[in-house]
């Protein structure tokens, strides 16, 4: 039964590919492209009340796209040699390799010989370049004072890719205001915290007790994905012709990837996989993010409260610098972060994004949630809509004079979009509420007494198993 449902599967899948131009570029989790995927939304709870206004924004940006690191460059030069070995393997033993494809005979990795990885490319910086002016054209009102770094703070992590990502969302931001160039730009200030101490932005490196539970977490993660990986291994390698290991396909997998989202390649490594099995692969990649830096478990989030608090002050003071009617010019109006999917996925977690009412019941307290249903079913966490290259969650604070219910409100734009917070179930929701459902629950929790790793560290709960089941 099962055989013969993976062959309706993959017949059903083919075909798709073949009639409805199936784009692996929709499918790789969080190295999707921005520009790919950040008009795929569901339809929006609720809409702006009329006579409600803007007063203030928070911006937590995921850095745009980048090239691989020097660690997996040195990965795909080994790939590179394996593959040479394996066609060796089978020209000695005369087998076909009819069935090989082409591009894989002599394949050599686009970033050989390259020194340096990790950094931002063109299409990464014209993601946040294009970002800074679409924020900047939706919220007038918030971008009309002339610029001050106190009116408009500009923070990055100490990672080049992330101060890179914030210097194109700044000359975007700031187009045609300056007198610098033809391009009328300006110069504007980036402020970093040391990496060594960023608990806003990089709190998982500063998180002790998170290293611990990621360190002691992943070979369990690793046991999920072998599964699919080995179904895939035993497809490619009757397909090819080629005595494929599982190493080799979670490479080849890399490859895709990295070919897809950096350089638009998407027949070569990507071809490899049909659509099903494409489907497959991005979710053991959802899988681990959701283990290791989503809802699998509450440090992966509950460590990323000095960044709610931060984005908390910020309201406070602005509805303190509108009650008391402060001058313009003379309050911030938006801050403005880039950092990491390790920053924007837990931040999301907080807000209780991609969750329905149970789930968030769950979250609050602190019980684990199922793990993300497996292909063909569908799920609400996927990398490449919960965190893809230049993500981003804005919080917009709005003044709403009319209302009798609350002068202030909270919406949140999942990237730019209006998203279901499910603490208020309502993407617009009003300031207390959105600060007794969504953010109290969670300040209970001391960053230094939950990251401080002590000599007997407590074990943390396990993810949940229910849905480890779908093998």
């Amino acid at each position: 039964m099962f055989a013969i449902l993976i062959f309706v599967l993959l017949s059903i899948t083919a075909q798709l590919k073949a009639d409805h131009g199936f784009d692996v570029r929709h499918y790789l989790s969080t190295v999707t492209t921005y520009d790919v995927v950040k008009d795929i939304v569901k339809a929006s709870a609720n809409s702006t009340p009329d006579g409600c206004t803007p007063i203030h924004l928070n911006l937590v940006a995921r850095h745009g796209t980048r090239s691989p690191t020097k660690k997996r460059m040195r990965e795909l030069d080994k790939l590179a040699s394996h593959l040479e070995e394996l066609i060796k393997d089978a020209e000695e033993q005369n087998l076909s390799l009819e069935k090989v494809p082409s591009w894989l005979r002599g394949w050599k990795s686009p970033w050989r010989g390259k020194l340096k990885g990790g950094e931002l490319i063109r299409k990464g910086e014209e993601e946040l370049y294009n970002l800074g002016i679409r924020i900047r054209e939706r919220f007038p009102e918030l971008f009309e004072e002339e610029y001050h770094p106190d009116v408009y703070p500009i923070k990055a992590s100490q990672v080049p890719r992330a101060s890179a990502s914030a210097v194109a969302f700044g000359m975007g931001l700031l187009s045609e205001k300056g007198s610098l160039g033809p391009a009328r730009q300006r110069a504007f200030a980036v402020t970093s915290e040391s990496r060594a101490s960023d608990i806003i932005l990089r709190f998982h490196d500063c998180c002790g007790n998170y290293k611990v539970f990621r360190k002691r977490q992943e070979p369990a993660v690793d046991k999920l994905k072998e599964p699919v990986l080995d179904e895939i291994t035993s497809a490619l390698v009757s397909r090819y012709g080629l005595n494929f290991t599982r190493q080799d396909v979670a490479m080849l997998w890399f490859l895709c990837k990295q070919e897809a989202s950096v350089l638009d390649i998407t027949d070569q490594a990507c071809g490899l996989f049909s659509p099903y099995e494409v489907a497959l692969l991005e979710w053991t990649d959802d899988l681990e993010m959701f283990i290791l830096k989503g809802y699998g478990n509450s440090i992966n989030y509950r460590m990323g409260v000095p960044l709610l608090e931060d984005v908390v002050q910020s309201m406070e003071e602005a509805i303190k610098a509108k009650e008391e009617k402060h001058a313009p010019g003379s309050y911030e109006k938006a801050r403005l972060r880039f950092a990491h999917a390790e920053t924007v996925v837990p931040f999301s977690c907080l807000l209780g994004l991609f969750l329905d009412g149970s789930e968030f019941q769950k979250i609050q307290r602190e019980e684990p949630l199922e793990l993300p249903s497996k292909p063909p079913q569908s799920r609400n966490w996927r990398g490449s809509t919960v965190a893809p290259f230049a993500g981003n969650n804005m919080l917009v604070l709005h003044s709403c004079p009319a209302n009798s219910e609350s002068k202030y409100f909270v919406q949140v734009l999942h990237n730019e979009h209006p998203i279901l917070m499910a603490g208020c179930g309502s993407d617009f929701c009003p300031f207390e509420e959105f600060k007794e459902k969504i953010v109290a629950p969670h300040l209970k929790h001391d960053y230094n007494s939950m990251c401080t790793v002590h000599l007997e560290a407590p074990e943390q709960k396990p993810v949940a198993t229910k849905a480890s089941s779908p093998f």
